[in-house]
């Protein structure tokens, strides 16, 4: 294809690639509802009576529980979309949230996820990596409590790289979009009374449920974040910071019920030892020599689960390229294989301190991963942002254990 044809299909996708409909469905009522509940669904005529009541908004704007988003085009070097529900519980129950991708329709190809063939966290993760535009999707928090008018958000975002480096995916999808599109309009002319399809289709289905205590179920107590004072030489909680008692963030994304310890992370504001990434497992057992509690290396896998969460942010910068969502890894080897790739075309992952303050340190910490030669590390780009980058080997950085704590001692 010669570059007059590129820039002609490319003028066509910036033109013609239609809309992006994100339809939420569940069974949540945003009017006032009652329903008998008795912990567990039983029915008893003396049952106590609570109130269900969430609520969905969008900006100041409270929506219905079928939210439609909708975009009129997408194209190369597009500004990130980013469309946020909040979600709050003005009842007195409970409730446990979750959300699935029930279909999708890219162009003529359409994907409804199974158990067999395709499932939800394969279209997901297709979704957000397989095409040059990317589609990332999440929810803060996988619960609301009762009378909780803070509650949680809902995030859809979706970006187009200028130039990540996919020139002839671009190109591709220009004419498979000017393609689609003129079938459309010819069907129109045929028949007056078709319906012009988009190009694109997604439907999500969030749902919330009555909380009801399993080993899936999201532990309220153990919040990603969340910042926890813990003894390291007893191997348990503290009242207040001093001696053996240090201050450390939980870094587990959902922690469950059936999760019986939780990940820390120590403040980075702290020093606990440094040397070179050749030094780490020295450095390492030094620092943890006398303490009572669970430790491990840090990995740059532990940091890229929760950083991914943020899926405006944190992004992957690559020399004369366009900044890329880092989005979805959750799925298979999604997570080693993004790794890989960042390694071979010498990038580096930036992310937002605003959400992650626990990462915020001018010092550089290492990781126990290998870049190449030498190794991961995090510090402060600036007061807003930090990075995830190859550190040279022979400097010297700061380093910190994971702390794995069992949740009967906080």
């Amino acid at each position: 294809m010669d570059e007059h044809q590129k820039h002609r299909y490319k003028k066509y996708l910036r033109i013609n690639i239609v809309s992006l409909f994100f339809i939420a469905v569940s069974f949540i009522s945003v009017t006032l509802a009652w329903f008998a509940y008795s912990g567990l669904a039983r029915t008893s005529i003396d049952a106590t009576v609570k109130a269900w009541y969430i609520e969905f908004s969008k900006g100041n704007e409270e929506v219905s529980n079928d939210i439609v988003i909708s975009l009129e085009n997408i194209s190369p070097g597009m500004e990130t979309i980013n469309e946020v529900v909040h979600i709050k519980n003005l009842g007195d129950s409970d409730a446990g949230l979750r959300y699935q991708i029930s279909s999708a329709r890219i162009l003529d190809t359409e994907y409804v996820p199974d158990e067999k063939t395709l499932t939800p966290e394969e279209l997901a993760d297709k979704l957000s990596h397989d095409y040059p535009f990317h589609v990332n999707i999440e929810l803060d928090r996988y619960y609301v409590k009762a009378l909780d008018d803070v509650g949680t958000t809902f995030e859809v975002s979706i970006s187009w790289p200028l130039d990540g480096g996919t020139d002839e995916d671009d190109s591709t999808w220009g004419k498979q979009a000017y393609n689609f599109q003129k079938k459309e309009e010819d069907r129109k002319k045929a028949d007056p009374t078709y319906e012009i399809r988009p190009a694109i289709k997604i439907e999500i289905s969030v749902t919330a449920e009555q909380y009801i205590e399993s080993n899936i179920s999201s532990d309220f107590d153990y919040n990603l974040g969340d910042l926890v004072i813990f003894d390291v030489v007893n191997n348990r909680s503290c009242e207040t910071v001093g001696g053996n008692c240090i201050i450390t963030h939980i870094i587990d994304v959902n922690s469950t019920l059936g999760n019986n310890s939780v990940t820390l992370l120590p403040d980075v504001r702290d020093t606990y030892g440094s040397g070179t990434f050749s030094d780490y497992n020295t450095v390492l057992s030094t620092i943890t020599a006398g303490w009572g509690a669970t430790t491990r290396a840090l990995t740059v896998q532990d940091l890229l689960r929760f950083i991914s969460t943020d899926i405006t942010n944190s992004v992957i910068v690559t020399n004369n390229l366009s900044d890329i969502i880092i989005g979805n890894l959750k799925y298979g080897s999604r997570m080693n294989n993004n790794i890989t790739n960042v390694i071979n075309s010498n990038a580096y992952y930036k992310y937002s301190l605003d959400k992650f303050s626990y990462l915020s340190t001018n010092r550089c910490y290492w990781t126990s991963s290998n870049y190449n030669t030498n190794g991961f590390a995090f510090k402060k780009i600036n007061d807003s942002t930090g990075k995830l980058y190859e550190e040279d080997a022979s400097n010297t950085c700061n380093i910190v254990p994971v702390i794995i704590a069992s949740k009967a001692n906080l």
